[in-house]
């Protein structure tokens, strides 16, 4: 396999705006989030190159009738099929939710989750060193209880830098932690849907980092642990 597109964080300043977009907004991203996504320079970025490394900072400040703020990049580039490697370190704190995610180019034309979610890392503060990776669909999602998801112990993931991947093929999505498969889902598998309601990875996808607080998922949070950073190192596709 060849590197057909990758951002090694080199050169210290905001996110490479031909590669990324920051969005922007405070409305809670329909899981009830605390956050306000800002697209900040300078000083108080929270998204930011610094030290070859990414750094995406979740502060408590009041902001646009929130009450703390981050950041959410989506790649401006989207594929279909190859490895995808994003090495990582974690943030830490109850409330804290980092996430390396993917949706369906699609998105827009059909909305989600018919467009697809590929969950490549999610990591929530309140339960410390486990790692969640999943899929939603149509037809299997969490708004009915229905996705794929396969959670994993890891410690340390928030004091050293890990690999976080997925090798997605026509027909079949594995995810891998530090190179080692955690789980792999098939098209059909256990006699789930073969269309495009179960099965819409035969398209284009583009990557979404963010670090969000509190919601749903994230739960209850604890202020005491902010700030916190979530720290990319690089972000490889490979085909």
């Amino acid at each position: 396999m060849n590197v057909i597109w990758s951002d090694e964080f080199r050169k210290d300043g905001p996110p490479d705006p031909e590669k990324w977009t920051l969005q922007t907004g405070g409305h809670g991203f329909g899981n009830g989030e605390l956050q306000f996504y800002t697209d900040r320079a300078g000083s108080g970025a929270n998204a930011a190159v610094k030290d070859e490394k990414l750094r995406i900072t979740l502060r408590k400040e009041a902001f646009q009738g929130n009450g703390y703020t981050s950041a959410r990049m989506f790649s401006k580039a989207s594929w279909q099929y190859g490895r995808i490697d994003v090495s990582a370190k974690l943030p830490r704190g109850a409330g804290t939710w980092p996430a390396i995610w993917m949706l369906g180019e699609n998105r827009k034309e059909v909305g989600w989750p018919q467009c697809g979610e590929i969950d490549i890392m999610e990591h929530v503060g309140r339960t410390q060193d486990v790692i969640h990776v999943s899929l939603h669909t149509g037809l299997y999602n969490h708004k009915i209880k229905k996705h794929l998801t396969q959670v994993s112990a890891r410690p340390g993931v928030s004091e050293a830098f890990h690999l976080y991947s997925i090798d997605w093929r026509k027909d079949e999505i594995a995810f891998l932690f530090d190179g080692e498969e955690v789980t792999r889902w098939v098209k059909g598998q256990d006699g789930r849907d073969t269309g495009t309601g179960g099965w819409p990875f035969n398209q284009p996808f583009f990557m979404i980092l963010n670090l969000a607080y509190g919601g749903g998922f994230g739960g209850v949070p604890d202020d005491a642990c902010l700030p916190q950073t979530f720290e990319i190192e690089y972000v490889r596709v490979y085909q």
